[in-house]
């Protein structure tokens, strides 16, 4: 009997704290992803695009076990076969799915078995009118998601994580971020385990020693 498959991970966080933690950089982007984040002029467009990436990566290491900067990424898009644009993969392994979102200062980012797609917005982002989803989801679907604005942003993220996981995922998670103040989805063929980042702690002097009770600092 074939193994069950692990589950998936999922990440969000601010894209200044994704950022600031240890061991991720702008060094580990492959020269192809360098080119593109040189190309955007809007400084935090710019910070987005590269704390999404970075995120991708530290949730690739907790799943296998790997440096982040053992991760290379791939983009390919079904249309016109072109690279460096599209869905994104990883060439080293081929039964991992990945995908990534940024939205004004947060991130999300998912790696899991198989098909797997991610979103993230702001909660307090206007969301899709109503006529709009009604287009795109059945009316079960928006039930599901709860009345008002809240409902139809949460209703437009799982819509979105659904798509990138190339709309073949079983399942879907939607859940708010309260320390990031976003709606996230993950769409996965497993259970997924979803985290939020921390900001990194501050260096403790040499006259304060930690105490038994402290948690460990925070690692990648």
């Amino acid at each position: 009997m074939a193994a069950a498959p692990g589950p998936a991970l999922a990440g969000v966080g601010a894209t200044r704290e994704v950022l600031a933690l240890p061991g991720l950089s702008e060094d580990l982007l492959a020269p192809w992803e360098a080119r593109r984040l040189a190309a955007i002029r809007l400084p935090a467009r710019r910070d987005d695009v590269l704390a999404s990436r970075l995120l991708l990566r530290l949730c690739v290491s907790r799943l296998t076990g790997r440096p982040p900067g053992d991760t290379e990424l791939a983009q390919r898009c079904p249309d016109c076969g072109k690279l460096g644009h599209g869905r994104p993969y990883l060439p080293g392994h081929p039964g991992l799915g990945v995908s990534l979102s940024h939205a004004d200062g947060v991130v999300a980012a998912a790696a899991g078995p198989g098909p797997t797609g991610v979103d993230v917005e702001p909660a307090v982002r206007r969301p899709a009118s109503a006529r709009t989803l009604r287009r795109l989801l059945t009316e079960a679907e928006l039930r599901a998601a709860g009345p008002g604005d809240a409902g139809r942003l949460r209703a437009w993220v799982r819509f979105e994580a659904l798509l990138k996981a190339g709309g073949q995922a079983p399942g879907v998670r939607v859940w708010s971020d309260a320390r990031t103040g976003a709606v996230a989805a993950v769409a996965t063929g497993a259970p997924a385990v979803v985290f939020s980042l921390r900001p990194p702690r501050a260096p403790r002097g040499p006259e304060e020693p930690r105490t038994s009770g402290d948690p460990p600092p925070h690692s990648p």
